[in-house]
Formats: structure tokens, C-alpha cells, sequence
């Protein structure tokens, strides 16, 4: 397929994102830690685009800006043609099923009050997504791609490993069939051995659904 003919999922213009930096000593002199700088890119249906850069140059907060996680500081952020940073919290609500995010710590990503199961099938819930029974099916089925047996589904995080929680966070990502994953490196936290298993389920799960990943 030409690069013509695909659909530009995401279009970033002049992202700038600032926080300030507060000074108790001279509370009127104003300065601005400038996290993201200006930051334009386009992204269309089934890339998988990587940032590279030293920690703390501003790639997760990127990521979290364009979820809407923080609030942008100038600029643009196109989905779809829509302007995402001009929508209120309720507006941002239905976008929030097709853009995801796969977190960096799977030991910090889920509750641990709630079973790996309960973790999954919430995202379903929160969009009331078919009737409860076509949601543990869903639930159940995706667990399954990602290789947590039934066994686990009444497990909670602490009892599984590094490898098991992030693809109980994968599956919690992909489960309401979403166009775009921003991955804040997904897998940095895991050991080597477990990391190209990780890879190869995102890379399967992108050709299947026809994902994009930034």
C-alpha cells in the first residue's frame, strides 16, 4: 500500500509542553522547564514510529501529552482531522477507546487491588462494550492470545511476574480494538530473556489488528 493511500491517524504540529518550575524564594520570576519543544510529526495507519533520546528529553511526556494526560502548552494534536487538545474531558471520552497507551513499569500499571482479570475486562466496563457475558468472553480471549492461561485470571499482580503483568497490560490496551498505542518502552523494565517474547506478541498483535505504535 502507498504511503499516499493511507489514513494520517495522528498529526503533531509545534507540540510544545511546559511545566513550571516554581520558586519560593522569588515567586514572580517565572521559569518553564520545556519538556517538549516544538515537536511535529505525522503518523499514519499501521507505522510503528520509534523516539530515541537520553531519559528526561521529554519522550514519555509526549506520549502522555497526547493522551491528554497532560494538558498541551501551544500547538496542535490531530486524530483523525480532530483537534484533540481543543476537547473538554467528556468530548476526549469516545477517543479514549481508540488511543491507548502500554506504560513503561508493569509493576506500577495495575491495581493490585483488582484480579488480572478484573484489569482486563474494566476498559470493557467503562465503555459498556456488548452485554457481561460477551465481555468475559472477550476478556477470556484475549488473555488467552497473549498467553495467560485461566489459571491466572484470579491472580493479582504481586503473584505474577514481569513478563505475565505487561502482557496483562497489552491485553488491557488492545482489548477495546484501539488504532494507536503510544508504548512508553514497554519493555525496558523486563529481563532480556523475556523482552523479544514481549516484542514479537506487539508486533503479532499489530499485523492482526492493523495497529500503529509510536
Amino acid at each position: 500500500m502507498g504511503r499516499e493511500s493511507q489514513q494520517t491517524l495522528l498529526e503533531l504540529k509545534d507540540v510544545k509542553k511546559y511545566f513550571l518550575i516554581k520558586n519560593h524564594l522569588l515567586p514572580s520570576k517565572r521559569k518553564y522547564l520545556k519538556a517538549v519543544d516544538g515537536f511535529t510529526l505525522n503518523i499514519h495507519e499501521g507505522d510503528t514510529v520509534g523516539l530515541v533520546g537520553e531519559s528526561g528529553c521529554g519522550k514519555s511526556t509526549l506520549g502522555r501529552t497526547i493522551l491528554r494526560l497532560h494538558s498541551i502548552t501551544s500547538g496542535s494534536i490531530k486524530y483523525k482531522g480532530n483537534n484533540l487538545e481543543q476537547l473538554n474531558f467528556n468530548q476526549m471520552h469516545p477517543y479514549r477507546k481508540e488511543i491507548q497507551m502500554i506504560f513503561q513499569d508493569p509493576y506500577a500499571s495495575l491495581n493490585p487491588r483488582r484480579t488480572l482479570f478484573q484489569a482486563v475486562i474494566e476498559p470493557l466496563e467503562a465503555f459498556k462494550v456488548g452485554t457481561a457475558a460477551e465481555r468475559k468472553d472477550k476478556a477470556t480471549t484475549m488473555l488467552n492470545y497473549v498467553g495467560i492461561g485461566k489459571e491466572h485470571f484470579e491472580k493479582y499482580p504481586h503473584e505474577l511476574s514481569g513478563g505475565q503483568r505487561q502482557r496483562v497490560i497489552i491485553a488491557r490496551s488492545v482489548i477495546l480494538e484501539p488504532k494507536f498505542i503510544v508504548c512508553d518502552e514497554p519493555v525496558s523494565a523486563l529481563d532480556v530473556s523475556v523482552r523479544s517474547q514481549v516484542l514479537n506478541l506487539m508486533k503479532d498483535l499489530q499485523q492482526e489488528k492493523k495497529l500503529s505504535y509510536l
